[in-house]
């Protein structure tokens, strides 16, 4: 018995949003998605919409859902310069791995690729998607429709996470014709550890002196297997980025990007689980002689892109699993270095206190922000300094921006992480000159009363920029000085509330109050230009 509907395709897309457990979609209507925006009418009442003020926020609130949550994060954009608008944030959800997935239109079936000059067209606007995402597809008729969207999320779902989007033509969003919701998706598991990898990881590690972890995305579900292991091994946990609080850095086991440079020195076998090893290979640099590496990631490219002497294609959580299982049943019980891990943990926070003040203000906020709240971090010189200054407890609430590091992702995807965790508490540390790139999704923080805490820095320059041209370029400043708004008056002017918070006491206390209300709020801390000292030393020690 056929269960077909007569649906438009606008209407397909909807409800298999909604099918696979789509509950926000971000978005700026157009004319090429009208139709698909009156079927998300249509669904009002299951999934919600949220109406930005450019497509880049569209992108980021939809990679701030998703970095914080694991669950996909859409939005929909208009073609051409919709989508290039949106840009950046699909780097940055592919940089990052995050399930972000993109529903777009085009011109008329008709027209593409025949440069008649329609509206937003572009020469090849899904070669270009192809060239951002995991994988895109486009939509030519309603009776693939689901289909199509069943695929999507299967990419978002296996395989190395990554963001996706979906194409559909002008004309081919309203087009109705007899559709049969009901895909199946034949998701496939992980692939199994292989034994002998496994054996011969063991065998390194039976020997191993000095181990190390290190953890990236990939192993965001696997904290409990990677603190086991750790404690099998007693080796530390490093973790650049997304990695943080796998293994949360207030247990003995848990080392910030900074504080793992020491015992790195010293490292005989690496243990690298759902991580690029960018913070060995790419940061520290330093590489100890004889050091053999174990790699335990999903996507097997990676085997190939930095050889492991070992490598197990496979999820984080099982890979990790079989590891703990054949060490547990031939490692011999190694003698505790949780105090050793402790104290040298300690003098790395003594030794960061040089770099003020952004030491001072993040100390604040980790005293106030409750252990399981978000920090979003951004191109700043705080935020710089968070990577290995804020102590993360919890995966997934260190949101950061990932290896493309755009200037300006920090507060558009802060949106987006209070509105995928409403009832957490959650904080944008930003510079002046990222927050100005967002600027005007403020307007969607009144507009939807979200309560997310910013706290603008404002040096009144581009501080990276402006301390390399004092000291490397001989004082050439050019580009680097900004001119900005008075920060408290402007979020006034949008409806939010603004403080001024000139020391870290006066920040404990606008964050208290700010913490407490039920709309957006915008902290302002100035400070003069190239003031700051600088985080680079304990980011990259051998640069």
């Amino acid at each position: 018995m056929s269960n077909a509907e007569r649906l438009s395709t606008g209407q397909v897309i909807a409800r298999s949003l909604i099918r696979n457990g789509v509950d926000t979609i971000f978005g700026i209507p157009g004319a090429h998605t009208y139709d698909f925006i009156d079927a998300l009418y249509e669904c009002r009442d299951r999934i919600r919409f949220i109406v930005n003020r450019h497509e880049q926020g569209s992108g980021y609130m939809a990679y701030g859902y998703a970095k914080s949550t694991g669950r996909v994060g859409a939005f929909t954009c208009v073609p051409g310069p919709g989508v290039l608008n949106a840009g950046a944030a699909l780097c940055t959800a592919y940089g990052a791995n995050a399930p972000v997935l993109c529903i777009t239109g085009n011109v008329q079936s008709h027209h593409i690729g025949r440069g008649r000059g329609i509206l937003h067209e572009l020469p090849d606007q899904l070669a270009i998607l192809r060239g951002l995402t995991k994988w895109s597809e486009r939509i030519n008729h309603p009776t693939e429709a689901a289909a199509v969207v069943g695929e999507a999320f299967k990419q978002l779902s296996t395989g190395r996470i990554r963001p996706v989007a979906i194409e559909t033509p002008w004309d081919v969003f309203g087009v109705k014709a007899p559709v049969d919701l009901d895909v199946p998706m034949d998701v496939p598991p992980p692939p199994e550890p292989d034994p002998d990898g496994i054996a011969r990881a063991v065998a390194l590690l039976k020997s191993a002196k000095n181990p190390m972890i290190t953890v990236g995305s990939g192993a965001i579900d696997a904290g409990a297997e990677v603190l086991e292991l750790a404690e099998l091994l007693q080796a530390p946990v490093t973790s650049h980025r997304s990695g943080r609080g796998i293994v949360g850095e207030d247990t003995a086991y848990g080392f910030s990007c900074g504080a793992g440079y020491k015992p790195w020195l010293a490292t005989d076998v690496l243990v690298g689980i759902g991580s690029r090893l960018e913070l060995q290979y790419l940061r520290w640099m330093k590489i100890p002689e004889g050091v053999k590496v174990i790699r335990i990631d999903i996507d097997p490219t990676e085997m190939f892109r930095l050889k492991p002497d070992v490598g197990i294609v496979t999820g984080a959580k099982p890979g990790a699993r079989a590891l703990v299982d054949a060490l547990s049943a031939t490692l011999a019980k190694r003698p505790s270095r949780a105090e050793e891990f402790k104290a040298l943990k300690a003098q790395f926070r003594r030794d960061i206190q040089t770099v003020q003040p952004q030491m001072a203000y993040l100390d604040v906020i980790r005293d106030v922000l409750p252990r399981d709240g978000f920090f979003v971090e951004e191109i700043s010189q705080v935020g710089f300094a968070s990577r290995f200054g804020f102590p993360v407890y919890e995966p997934r609430t260190f949101v950061t921006g990932g290896y493309q590091d755009n200037v300006g992702f920090g507060f558009m995807t802060a949106l987006g992480v209070k509105i995928a965790n409403p009832g957490k508490t959650v904080v944008s540390v930003t510079g002046d000159g990222g927050f100005m790139f967002g600027v005007q999704e403020l307007a969607t923080a009144v507009q939807y009363n979200i309560n997310l805490v910013t706290v603008v820095f404002n040096n009144a320059s581009y501080g990276n920029v402006l301390r390399d041209q004092r000291n490397v370029y001989r004082g050439h400043e050019i580009g680097s000085s900004l001119t900005n708004p008075d920060f408290v008056k402007l979020a006034g002017n949008f409806g939010a509330t603004g403080y001024l918070a000139k020391t870290p006491a006066e920040l404990r206390a606008a964050l208290e109050k700010a913490f407490a209300l039920s709309g957006p709020a915008l902290i302002e801390v100035p400070s003069e230009p190239g003031s700051e000292a600088s985080p680079w030393p304990f980011l990259h020690p051998n640069l």
